[in-house]
């Protein structure tokens, strides 16, 4: 008796979906043993370095500022032009400057007249003196008269000297109104490139208080880094340290350096203390509950004017490292890297596993130098230990 169609139909589709069941119960139940996660022993190069941010700025430069006060009357460079030591930057409306210089002229001009008048008054004097010498030789004049023209003589040789003082006080002051003049035309102190300009034709300068600064010029090459570093790593930077540092434009290139100098002192706040020889404003705060940063400074030829003024750079300061040793990661050891004995879990060809103890020489925080216990291509489990070995 043959079944109906309908009963074959559902026979065969039950049949056809046993497989794909039994695949799928496969790959989701537990298969009752756990699956290892092992990384391999290879070589490469482990360095031990302290990073820091960092700030660029020109190792040379100089803040160029107003002596004289008056409206700027010409500006003869921009920004981004190079100038060379000597050159003529700002002209100041001289006339105040003029004028002073003027009077101060005139003024030894009437001295140098009151000298003649008082130079012949002492010549008059001597003459009347001795006159009187004479007559008094012959008795011919009283001891008085004598006296009085003594008196007169001296009188007018004080004068004159006077009189000369006064005209080498004024002759000081020409001087100093001749220097005043000169400041209204400003030259550049130094040769290289215009940085910034921070005054505009028109502007009124007061330099009675404080200077004020104009422009500012740099020489480009070399460039120094001002880096930050914590006061947890500032123990392991030394002065002649190799360093290297990177910036956001400049992709994977590396700039190479030593440690010129470490600046005994955090930075603070321009109004707290001065900091000198161009230190830039940093925004590192010491006190209670702050982070304290010590500043270390570094130098960089920058002959492709490729670093440019206040690019943030990432700092690597190399404490130590090694090349083409064998590396493993730090997360494959049992205990730290430094601990007396870490221990390492290998995974033969049979899947058994060796417990090993390692020696380790320098660590990247991520990876480490392994001395002996390994050797190359060994796998080792990685992981957290679950009770399993040999």
């Amino acid at each position: 008796m043959k079944r109906p169609r309908p009963v074959r139909r559902a026979l065969l589709a039950v049949a056809c979906m046993i497989p794909l069941i039994a695949l799928a119960a496969w790959q989701v139940l537990p298969s009752g043993r756990d699956t290892l996660t092992t990384v391999t022993v290879t070589r490469g190069n482990i360095e031990n370095s302290v990073t820091a941010l960092g700030t660029l700025q020109p190792r040379r430069y100089v803040d160029v500022g107003a002596q004289a006060s008056g409206q700027i009357r010409k500006i003869h460079v921009e920004a981004g032009d190079q100038v060379s030591e000597g050159q003529l930057l700002v002209e100041i409306d001289p006339a105040t400057q003029q004028a002073k210089l003027d009077a101060s002229r005139y003024a030894i001009e009437n001295l140098k007249a009151q000298l003649q008048e008082q130079q012949a008054q002492h010549a008059l004097a001597r003459q009347k003196h001795q006159r009187q010498q004479r007559l008094a030789a012959g008795n011919a004049t009283r001891e008085e008269d004598v006296q009085t023209a003594r008196a007169e003589l001296d009188a007018t040789q004080a004068r004159v000297g006077m009189f000369q003082a006064q005209i080498r006080q004024a002759q000081a002051s020409l001087r100093s109104d001749e220097a005043e003049l000169g400041y209204t035309r400003i030259f550049a102190p130094m040769a290289g490139t215009v940085v910034a300009v921070d005054a505009r034709v028109g502007q009124t300068l007061n330099a009675q208080q404080q200077t004020p600064l104009i422009l500012r010029i740099a020489r480009l090459s070399p460039m120094t880094v001002w880096a930050e570093v914590s006061e947890a790593d500032i123990g392991h930077v030394k002065p002649g340290m190799t360093a290297y540092f990177t910036t956001l434009s400049g992709g994977s290139r590396r700039w190479t350096s030593t440690v010129r100098q470490i600046l005994p002192i955090p930075p603070k706040p321009l109004n707290e203390t001065s900091q000198g020889n161009g230190s830039p404003n940093s925004t590192s705060k010491t006190g209670s509950g702050r982070v304290v940063l010590y500043t270390v400074l570094l130098d960089v030829d920058n002959t492709d004017n490729a670093l440019m003024a206040e690019m943030t750079t990432q700092v690597f300061f190399v404490a130590s490292q090694v090349k083409d040793v064998l590396t493993l990661p730090v997360a494959a050891l049992l205990g730290s890297p430094g601990t007396d004995q870490p221990i390492a879990r290998v995974v033969a060809k049979n899947g058994a596993i060796e417990k090993r103890a390692v020696r380790l020489g320098i660590s990247d925080r991520l990876r480490v130098e392994v001395l002996e216990g390994l050797k190359e291509d060994d796998h080792v489990l990685i992981g957290p230990a679950n009770g399993s070995g040999g």
